[in-house]
């Protein structure tokens, strides 16, 4: 795959990150969206697919499909939550946004923020502030808690 001259397109979108977009897809699997077509049905004219979402992501003209809304039941039982299912070439396009922007952005986001983070989760956020606690309980005394047996946090 050969890149385009810098003034052939307004956006710099390299055909080796739609493709590289494209691979991490496809091993994720997941589910045809709201055009039915599957990661399949995708690949089996893939380069023709892969050049449309590349031609129009560089050239500012892409524009999203609708998502699939599918329902799935809750935890427990009760009830069901609305599932927004995006296209495989939504997928990869949001794919190939990620792999432009989250280098950039990564290293400015405060240590402390856990939520859409890679390799971050709500649990390493509830072992941070368990961490926290237990560290800065030491400067308490257990008379002032009200309970004596140990440090006081609210998590």
């Amino acid at each position: 795959m050969s890149e385009p001259k810098q003034q052939d397109k307004p956006f710099q979108i390299s055909k080796w990150k739609v493709w590289e977009a494209f691979e991490r897809v496809k091993a994720n699997k997941g589910a045809a969206g709201v055009d039915e077509q599957s990661i399949a049905e995708f690949e089996a004219d893939r380069d023709r697919n892969l050049y449309k979402i590349w031609n129009r992501m560089s050239s500012g003209s892409y524009f999203p499909p609708p998502v699939k809304a599918v329902e799935i039941p809750k935890a427990g039982g009760k009830g069901v939550r609305v599932l927004g299912v995006p296209t495989v070439a939504d997928r990869i396009a949001q794919t190939v946004v990620r792999l432009y922007l989250e280098p950039n952005v990564e290293p400015v986001f405060h240590p402390d923020s856990y939520g859409y983070r890679p390799r971050k989760s709500a649990l390493d956020a509830v072992a941070a502030c368990r961490q926290r606690c237990w560290r800065n309980a030491s400067g308490f005394k257990a008379k002032r808690l009200g309970t004596g047996s140990g440090p006081s946090c609210a998590v």
